[in-house]
């Protein structure tokens, strides 16, 4: 991810509009390719919004957010359609070396708790992130369904990163313990994984709570 980063900032620092085509590419790849969840979705698009605060940068916050937010679209859309026509051939014990079993397990299970919801949480969660939509796509999800979500999750997530890296990128602070950021932008990322879980856990228990004394009151 070091490297990945200097490369990122020596090219920038070039002027070198290639840039955006390499930021393309990966962001692409990172939600497109179910064999690729381990590229740096979060912090690369962190350290380009503080990159694109700096007064001589080449980067463009407004052009970084709409590039990288189709980026993410589009991959999260090829990702679902090699979900829909080829899932059960990849998810076979010979791919096992691509496609970690845990990893697509985990997916799975995310998605059948949270159900469409799952595509927009799920650009929140490092690894989730990738297989989400390789998983909607397995399970069949009716294509427009997953188009609003994939929109509405792409373009929130590549903005909130982005315009967390471009506000506070550059305070000293954050750029000596950058690591130890990316782990806090990670854990905020996942509080509306969390709240959504806490809300439906407190509707389950309501409706326990409503099923219980209709029985009591038929009893009565």
């Amino acid at each position: 991810m070091i490297n990945l980063n200097s490369f990122i900032v020596g090219i920038a620092g070039q002027g070198n509009w290639i840039i955006y085509v390499v930021l393309f590419l990966i962001i692409f790849c990172e939600t497109g390719l179910v064999i690729m969840p381990f590229l740096p979705g979060d912090s690369l698009l962190f350290l380009c919004g503080s990159m694109a605060a700096l007064s001589n940068s080449f980067f463009n916050i407004q052009a970084l957010i709409i590039l990288l937010s189709v980026a993410a679209i589009l991959g999260d859309s090829l990702n679902f359609e090699v979900g829909k026509y080829f899932g059960r051939s990849f998810t076979q014990p010979k791919w096992a070396k691509w496609i970690n079993a845990a990893y697509l397990k985990k997916a799975n299970s995310f998605f059948k708790n949270y159900g469409a919801s799952a595509v927009f949480l799920g650009r929140f969660a490092p690894i989730i992130r990738t297989l989400i939509p390789f998983t909607a796509g397995i399970g069949k999800m009716p294509y427009h369904k997953f188009a609003f979500f994939n929109m509405c999750g792409g373009i929130v997530w590549v903005s909130f990163v982005l315009l967390s890296g471009y506000f506070f990128g550059n305070i000293p602070l954050v750029k000596n313990h950058f690591e130890l950021l990316m782990i806090v932008i990670i854990l905020i990322s996942l509080f509306p994984i969390v709240l959504f879980k806490f809300k439906k856990s407190q509707h389950s228990t309501t409706h326990s709570m409503d099923l219980k004394r209709s029985d009591l009151d038929e009893k009565k």
